[in-house]
């Protein structure tokens, strides 16, 4: 597997290449920060770590180009962790947020749990229906009226827990346990980009409203 490190700051990139390629990982560090997107394209990576804070042009930019062509796990890695960069990278496309500064252990779960989400997905036949959507797992998509969305394994996951909990609250803790109770590092900011960008996805084919926050209490589909 393939890792693009796009990170100004030479010595964490430099950490960060060496941490991965102990892993087995081939990392390349941007080196070019004015062609970030020919660098990406001669590379052909799995998954793209970004900085917000780049010279020329910042990490939203290169990952909206990205995310033109390519549906690749994208994580930001950035100290300016605010709610309001967190929402910037969930539209941007970003896959998930983590703040500066991290463990690189930390970082070593999160990049191995995504790739395990994004390239290993798994069906088992079963269909889940509500209010007109239809929750398929044999390609993990979702349907409404006569549109279709492809959705990451991730979002497959939440879908399905608000989905066969259908008019219950499925709490922050339970959801999260879901997703990733074979991993040892989760976050509220993971679960937050995650149901971010399922909201957004759901809108796009007519969805609005689908998943309800209660505050202090979940998620509902009701």
């Amino acid at each position: 597997m393939k890792i693009y490190i796009a990170e100004d700051d030479r010595l964490i990139a430099g950490a960060i290449k060496k941490h991965f390629e102990v892993w087995g990982f081939e990392v390349k560090a941007a080196s070019d920060f004015t062609d970030i997107m020919g660098e990406f394209l001669e590379f052909k990576p799995d998954l793209v770590l970004m900085d917000i804070g780049l010279p020329f042009y910042n990490g939203y930019y290169w990952c909206s180009r990205i995310r033109k062509i390519s549906k690749l796990p994208i994580i930001f890695i950035s100290s300016a962790s605010d709610n309001m960069n967190i929402v910037m990278a969930v539209n941007m496309g970003a896959d998930d947020f983590i703040a500066k500064p991290f463990d690189l252990e930390v970082l070593n779960a999160k990049v191995q749990a995504i790739l395990r989400r994004c390239y290993d997905f798994s069906v088992s036949g079963r269909v889940f229906s509500h209010g007109g959507a239809v929750l398929s797992t044999d390609d993990g998509s979702v349907s409404y009226e006569g549109k279709k969305l492809e959705l990451t394994k991730n979002e497959y996951k939440i879908m399905q827990v608000l989905m066969e909990n259908n008019g219950k609250i499925v709490s922050r803790d339970i959801l999260m346990q879901k997703l990733w109770e074979s991993d040892s590092f989760v976050d509220e900011n993971t679960l937050s980009v995650n149901i971010a960008r399922l909201r957004k996805k759901l809108e796009g084919i007519g969805l609005c409203g689908f998943i309800s926050t209660k505050k202090g209490q979940g998620y509902i589909i009701e």
